[in-house]
């Protein structure tokens, strides 16, 4: 999914991403916070998993980050110019039957 909310945002680039997708990120995290009249938040832990909140409110980001000690950030949050890498993709339903499926084949043979 994208999040198409960036529309008055010129300097910043649309990336779709599927929920599930994990991300690596080069250095700590830096977020945003109040407005940023505050200093950087910085997130520990340099992996995260992309999937969308508040998806009941037709008006809110719904991009978000989560990382393995369940804090949750919005991708409107995050400070520009980090750099990430895909670690894996989000496996869908239909995936996991067709690995089985083969996995039987190969049994079988």
């Amino acid at each position: 999914m994208c999040d198409f909310s960036l529309e008055f945002v010129a300097s910043r680039v649309a990336v779709c991403l599927l929920p599930g997708t994990e991300l690596a990120f080069q250095k700590p995290v830096e977020c945003k916070r109040g407005w940023g009249v505050l200093s950087n938040l910085v997130i520990e832990g340099s992996v995260a998993r992309f999937r969308q909140i508040n998806m009941d409110k037709p008006r809110a980001h719904h991009d978000a980050l989560e990382f393995p000690n369940g804090q949750v950030v919005l991708l409107h949050n995050l400070v520009e110019g980090q750099q990430t890498s895909v670690l894996q993709l989000p496996v869908k339903k239909n995936d996991v039957h067709a690995v089985d499926e083969v996995r039987m084949q190969n049994a079988a043979a």
